[in-house]
């Protein structure tokens, strides 16, 4: 993933949702029964006209597992697989054979928006806790779409308060083997300023 802008701002961001991803992997490993650990990959800003560029999307299918956050319109949270490691995660779940080649099932798509549900509630605690303020999120639901589509319509919102973006990214691995899943956050504006208020408090404490 090319880092268009990485400024002052997004860096002293990371503390945060490292905080918030730590959460998540814990919530992560007790669901997988410690097969699946989480870790921060990178949080960027970048210009709105290149976020599918940053982001790496291309014109593949992509399965994903999105939420909305339901007390801070504009925030989405997506869990996204390719169909190979989407398949792979339903069946370890579910502790039956993966089967590729045939349509998802209701048992399938529901192990997989319990994992984002899981997942998002982990990572939305922690960020509650940080803010001061409950963060709610939607329930989740299960999509296959084009990722660049996806997440031009996830940032309409934002698009009329600023040109630029925050990302952060998570990745999953599996006993240090990294896997091809992620975790984008794209935090609405008004829930971005809040965290960097958030982390100017604590440096000027440090301080």
């Amino acid at each position: 993933m090319n880092t268009l802008t990485n400024n002052s701002r997004a860096a002293a961001l990371e503390p945060v949702f490292a905080a918030a991803t730590h959460e998540a992997s814990t919530a992560m490993c007790r669901w997988t029964n410690g097969e699946i650990q989480l870790s921060l990959d990178e949080v960027v800003e970048v210009s709105l006209d290149r976020v599918t560029q940053a982001l790496e999307l291309g014109d593949d299918l992509l399965t994903m597992v999105a939420l909305d956050l339901l007390s801070d319109p504009g925030t989405v949270i997506l869990l996204i697989f390719d169909e190979v490691n989407g398949r792979q995660l339903a069946s370890t779940l579910l502790g039956q054979p993966c089967y590729p080649n045939t349509e998802w099932s209701e048992l399938e798509k529901s192990a997989l928006t319990e994992t984002g549900n899981i997942l998002g509630c982990a990572y939305m605690n922690a960020l509650t806790k940080l803010v001061g303020r409950p963060l709610v999120p939607s329930p989740p639901y299960f999509l296959q779409d084009y990722g660049a589509s996806v997440v031009e319509q996830a940032l309409l919102a934002q698009a009329m308060e600023s040109d630029t973006v925050l990302l952060c990214r998570t990745g999953f691995h599996r006993r240090n083997e990294d896997l091809n899943w992620h975790v984008l956050f794209l935090p609405s504006v008004s829930l971005r300023q809040s965290l960097e208020n958030v982390t100017a408090r604590t440096l000027a404490k440090q301080g």
